[in-house]
């Protein structure tokens, strides 16, 4: 994981902090995927196929096993309200993460249905928006604050991704959710309620200063 990216730092605290345990993509792709699997996504008609774009993490929760692809959206709304909450991703993101999640299962298996093993690995798109100020109450369930910025986390697990999302642009090959799909499909990634009132985690950077956040992605 390129934790030079604030995106990702935070979203590492928040995990240790939350006392999840995790690993990189590099460490799980050298001790969780069988060997010599194929790490390409299938060309369409005469393209040839493609290398798998890598996710961030693995992370193993209360709710499941997850492989996270970390979002890092700015949230640039002024004034009173949220702003707009994106939630493109690549048509490549969804296909790899797709595959991904195929590999670490081992059998094919996706996610969803009615019984899921032990032991399921489920692709989830993590979205972390850095936001402007702190969000009016009860807009997010979980915020931190990160390196003196603040963070909202929503999750969106592949499956369900996949099956709303809609063409946001055919020359960048993009998608996205609409508004009240994001709003139905995202939770909090660990789960919590609004009446949870635990204190909100901090960490302010002792040695670095706030930089300008890098390109989406």
């Amino acid at each position: 994981m390129r934790l030079r990216e604030h995106y990702e730092r935070a979203f590492a605290w928040f995990l240790r902090e939350n006392r999840v345990p995790f690993i990189s993509v590099d460490e799980a792709r050298r001790t969780l995927l069988p060997h010599r699997a194929a790490l390409e996504v299938p060309g369409e008609g005469a393209c040839q196929p493609r290398s798998l774009k890598n996710f961030d993490v693995v992370a193993y929760t209360d709710s499941g096993n997850y492989l996270v692809d970390i979002k890092g959206r700015k949230v640039s709304g002024k004034g009173k309200g949220e702003g707009r909450l994106e939630s493109w991703v690549t048509r490549g993101d969804v296909d790899s993460l797709a595959i991904w999640e195929s590999l670490f299962n081992g059998d094919g298996q996706e996610s969803g249905g009615d019984e899921e093993p032990p032991g399921l690995f489920r692709g989830a798109f993590v979205f972390l928006f850095w936001l402007a100020s702190p969000p009016p109450d009860g807009l997010f369930q979980e915020i931190f604050v990160f390196e003196d910025r603040w963070y909202a986390v929503r999750s969106v697990e592949l499956g369900a991704y996949a099956e709303r999302m809609k063409v946001r642009s055919p020359s960048w090959k993009t998608v996205d959710l609409r508004t009240e799909d994001f709003r139905d499909l995202s939770r909090p990634f660990f789960g919590r309620t609004p009446h949870d009132r635990r204190p909100l985690p901090t960490h302010e950077s002792q040695d670095e200063p706030v930089a300008a956040g890098p390109p989406e992605r």
